[in-house]
């Protein structure tokens, strides 16, 4: 088949590698460089995630064996120990907070205990039962937990009330906390080793950008082409002045093509909610900092706006070639100027000097209880034309990257009976 991919991120490019060998696929990209929020450039030397810091881990084996299909393991991937850590109370503590509670002011501990030994007699439900976020988070935290850090961390990353926020949004995401393991902790002080990415893999040069550009070595890609149109006409789908079999959209479900979208309104889904559904920017600081062993440090107070440091420069060393000083990307949430992201590092640990800054008007999606239901229902619709939804914001799921590579699978093989079937 002929196949069309609009948007060269990571479920494009993976979708993409997925179909190429038994089909004829072409991607199709409205920016000059590819890699959606993943990409990254160098900056004097220095290694710039543009948007966040991108890693890779899975525990699932099919995505773990396809991914390392393309790289060489040993001598291009470094594996490193995810350090993640939080600044509170002018301290810096471990990081998940409820292990180390003995870290925090004494009295404050005392009322987290109570409140986890009090919730510890309730019955327990699972997440999907809780009525929204905010709920869940007090009924398995606490109430102090979820005042101190849980509610004003999660309100600077989402800007949304998180009474408002679905819990299907949330599932296989959340963390269930185990009142002996959270004691177990605090005694012991044992390192968190359970978690997904304990253990992450990193390229040795270039970051995400080296995924990026390994992935597209075989592809036909298009770039500087914006797609606002896609003719649906007899089973054929008229493209940029091409005729395909099926199309993939990786791209904005809330810009799609205008007649696709008359589609969906004959087909009575809501194209008027699906437009208006809610995304958070991002605006990053590049900086250069003291030396540190930390790879993430979350920030839930609000005597910053910034929600979270990333310490790419960790990552690898090839990260820090043009700079004498380790390198980190400090995160706020929605468009914050360059100059008052200079002055908001200064209340930071690090002595912190920027480098370079950039906003991305789209980096979180953000769910409400019709979203999986509505994007569900444009799914079947566009399916019966070829159709089909694929991504973050095609889906409007909040994937990492292995998720996005693990969706991309599902949708190759869906695609691939739909062809066997149909010959």
């Amino acid at each position: 088949m002929k196949v069309a991919i609009i948007g060269s991120g990571i479920s494009g490019l993976s979708i993409a590698n997925m179909l190429n060998q038994k089909h004829q696929v072409t991607v199709f990209e409205k920016n000059q460089k590819i890699g959606g929020l993943v990409k990254c450039e160098r900056i004097n030397g220095s290694l710039f995630h543009k948007v966040g810091g991108h890693v890779f881990n899975s525990k699932n084996q099919k995505v773990l064996n396809w991914f390392w299909s393309f790289f060489d393991i040993e001598n291009e991937f470094v594996q490193a120990k995810r350090k993640a850590k939080i600044l509170f109370n002018g301290k810096i503590i471990g990081y998940p907070i409820e292990n180390y509670l003995y870290l925090l002011d004494p009295e404050i501990v005392k009322k987290i205990i109570n409140e986890l030994l009090t919730l510890q007699k309730e019955e327990k439900k699972a997440p999907l039962d809780y009525s929204d976020f905010g709920t869940f988070l007090q009924k398995n935290f606490g109430k102090t937990l979820y005042q101190q850090y849980f509610e004003p961390y999660n309100k600077k990353i989402w800007n949304i009330d998180l009474h408002s926020v679905s819990m299907e949004w949330l599932e296989g995401k959340l963390p269930m906390p185990n009142l002996e393991e959270v004691i177990q902790s605090n005694i012991f002080r044992e390192e968190e080793n359970n978690m997904v990415h304990s253990y992450f893999y990193y390229p040795k040069n270039n970051g995400s950008q080296f995924i990026v550009d390994r992935l597209k070595e075989n592809l036909s890609i298009t770039t500087r082409t914006e797609i606002s149109e896609v003719d649906i006409n007899n089973g054929n789908l008229k493209i940029d002045n091409q005729l395909f079999d099926k199309l993939i959209y990786c791209g904005d479900v809330r810009k799609l093509p205008a007649n696709i979208k008359k589609i969906l309104e004959e087909n009575n889904v809501d194209v008027k909610y699906l437009e208006q559904l809610r995304s958070n920017g991002t605006s990053n600081l590049f900086c250069e900092t003291d030396e540190t062993d930390i790879s993430w440090l979350y920030i839930p107070e609000n005597f910053t706006k910034a929600h979270r440091i990333i310490y790419t420069g960790n990552f690898s060393k090839t990260n820090n070639s043009g700079s004498i000083r380790k390198t980190c990307v400090v995160e706020f949430s929605g468009k914050v100027s360059e100059d008052e992201m200079e002055k908001e590092i200064t209340l930071l640990p690090g002595n912190l000097k920027a480098i370079l800054s950039n906003y991305e008007p789209n980096s979180y999606v953000i769910q409400d209880d019709k979203t999986r239901a509505e994007i569900k229902k444009a799914k079947d619709v566009l399916g019966r034309y070829g159709v089909y939804l694929l991504g973050r914001f095609a889906e409007w799921e909040y994937y990492n990257m292995d998720k996005a590579i693990e969706a991309a699978f599902e949708l190759a093989n869906t695609i691939n009976l739909d062809n066997d079937t149909k010959n």
